[in-house]
């Protein structure tokens, strides 16, 4: 089983694969897969900060009704 991944484990991850490909770490054969990869991370980082954007305006909402 294999836990939810936070932002900012998704966020570290990304970072590192972008630091390996500017430094030409990565080598050719895999770079497609790391590609992909970080395509997964920014989809989970995009879709929990969308979700975090909903609860803080649902909040504000809540505190103007008051």
């Amino acid at each position: 089983m294999s836990k939810k991944m936070t932002y900012q484990e998704a966020m570290t991850e990304l970072e590192n694969i972008i630091s390996g490909i500017e430094e030409e770490n990565i080598s050719i054969d895999v770079l497609s897969s790391k590609v992909k990869r970080a395509t997964e991370l920014i989809k989970i980082c995009k879709t929990k900060l969308y979700k975090t954007d909903e609860e803080i305006q649902k909040v504000l909402k809540e505190l103007e009704d008051l």
